[in-house]
């Protein structure tokens, strides 16, 4: 589910504030952006980060900064090299002149911040920020998760709307057949002009024998059960994303089946209804955890 959540620390020697960003995605993607200083700390990070989250691509933007004096250490390999380039410069070229210290000072990475480690202080002040920005984002996915389960209840309940139409009209198969079938058979002799007795045994096996095939009171057992288990997921408190994606494959096959079997108009149009219901469920699922 999409989200945002900001935290932030001080401490004596330092400041730090957390910016996280989560938006869809069918599994955990963590994506750290870090100064040089907490670098080491990027597994420590994401372990946290995974204990509270499971499902999205998070972004995670972290900005630490000492407030304390800060000590400067020179790049002397840096500052070696260009000073030799330019000693052989004069002399390759006979050009006269001192070395300026201004122009040193000012050379990119001449001058660099000193690399202190991180305190016990400064590690617990990036966790406190971690967290509370964790827990604003939790918040803001909760509520977006409530809009999301009402949604998804009500596209349950369509589909749960349509398994009457199928059974009805499964229900009237038997005689749609020996109607079908009878009106076909008399076609078939009336255009040689013939007259013939058709065998009542013989057709109510054939009837039975198409009906049993069409037969799809097994799908839609199975479907109601997996509509109750769908609902009991959306209100259990544990994470259910991967339930509810299992449960909606069941239900599209059990929509596939029926439209296999069955040459009615009406049951048809029912299960393709199903089908549309939960692809658009498929859809919303990949947001829960």
């Amino acid at each position: 589910m999409t989200g945002y959540g900001r935290g932030s620390a001080t401490g004596d020697d330092f400041s730090v504030s957390v910016d996280l960003k989560t938006v869809n995605n069918r599994f955990l993607d963590v994506h750290l952006r870090l100064g040089g200083d907490l670098s080491p700390l990027e597994g420590q990070i994401k372990r946290r980060i995974s204990s509270r989250l499971s499902r999205g691509r998070v972004d995670v933007t972290i900005t630490f900064e000492r407030t304390s004096q800060i000590a400067y250490e020179l790049n002397r390999p840096l500052i070696t090299g260009y000073v030799n380039a330019l000693r052989e410069m004069q002399q390759e070229f006979g050009i006269a002149g001192d070395l300026d210290i201004n122009v040193l000072a000012r050379l990119p990475g001449a001058l660099q911040a000193a690399r202190d480690g991180l305190s016990e202080s400064m590690i617990a002040g990036i966790e406190r920020a971690l967290d509370e920005g964790l827990a604003e984002l939790e918040r803001m996915r909760a509520q977006e998760g409530e809009t999301l389960r009402k949604e998804m209840r009500e596209r349950v309940d369509n589909i749960e709307a349509l398994v009457p139409v199928i059974e009805a009209a499964a229900s009237g198969l038997v005689e749609t057949y020996r109607e079908r079938l009878q009106k076909r058979i008399g076609e078939l002799f009336n255009r040689e002009s013939q007259l013939v007795e058709v065998d009542p045994a013989r057709m109510a096996q054939e009837v039975a024998y198409l009906a049993d095939r069409s037969d799809v009171s097994e799908e839609m057992v199975r479907l109601r059960s997996h509509l109750i288990q769908f609902r009991e997921a959306l209100d259990s408190p544990s994470e259910t994303g991967k339930m509810l994606d299992f449960l909606l494959q069941e239900l599209n096959r059990e929509a596939n089946t029926t439209l296999s079997k069955s040459t009615e108009l009406s049951i048809k149009e029912a299960a393709l209804g199903i089908k549309a219901e939960v692809e658009k469920l498929r859809e919303q699922v990949q947001n829960v955890e």
